[in-house]
């Protein structure tokens, strides 16, 4: 059975983005999207679509949470050895995604990946819910094949049992924090007629000083 969307569409026309009024920084435009989202009650504003590709050329694609927006880039946790992990290890290129319907906005960040500093990781980890801790561990290897879901069921409920709420889960060696480092970064603003604003910020960088280039792109 086919499924006929042709006819559904929507106009945007609740903002605009002028190029003469954003700050030289995208990261001062980030947070300020990212701080608009979350007073309009967006629903998980920090959910974004991660792309990577491994060394067999063929994308990927998930949803990750951002966890902290940092001075050079964005940074999210999951497991090492997980698909997107290897994807990671094998071509550090990747692109974050973020869409808010409610405010028809997007933001669009490309750069490199890289692990962060495992005491960082571990003091996050600690941060979790008892129960997120312990799933960590169930889901190893993470994308794994497993036989049915009492297995899973069962080996969380041990590791409940191993570790009760008194006592702290060890952070997994396979588990951490990874930063996309912004290279580029585009923000989309959905306007009337498909004329949406697209400005993208473009990193230069002279003699060791990081600046910013801003560009308008066609919708």
């Amino acid at each position: 059975m086919s499924m006929d969307f042709t006819d559904q569409r929507l106009s945007y026309e609740k903002g605009a983005l002028d190029q003469t009024s954003i700050p030289e920084s995208p990261f001062e435009l980030l947070n300020a999207w990212m701080s608009e989202a979350i007073e309009q009650s967006v629903q998980e504003p920090y959910a974004m679509s991660l792309a990577t590709c491994g060394a067999d050329n063929k994308p990927s694609v998930r949803i990750v949470l951002l966890r902290e927006i940092t001075a050079t880039g964005i940074v999210f946790y999951t497991n090492y050895e997980s698909a997107k992990g290897q994807d990671i290890a094998e071509n550090p290129n990747a692109e974050a995604l973020f869409f808010w319907h409610e405010l028809e906005r997007q933001i669009r960040i490309s750069g490199k990946i890289a692990k962060i500093d495992a005491t960082k990781s571990a003091a996050y980890f600690q941060k979790r819910p008892h129960d997120s801790q312990v799933g960590a561990w169930v889901s190893q290897p993470q994308s794994g094949e497993v036989a049915n879901r009492e297995v899973m069921e069962e080996k969380f409920a041990q590791l409940q049992a191993d570790y009760p709420e008194n006592l702290a889960v060890p952070t997994p060696e396979f588990w951490g924090g990874y930063e996309i480092t912004v290279e580029k970064i585009e923000f989309w603003q959905g306007r009337a007629n498909r004329m949406h604003d697209r400005l993208v910020y473009v990193q230069d960088n002279n003699e060791g000083a990081s600046t910013w280039t801003t560009k308008r792109l066609l919708p």
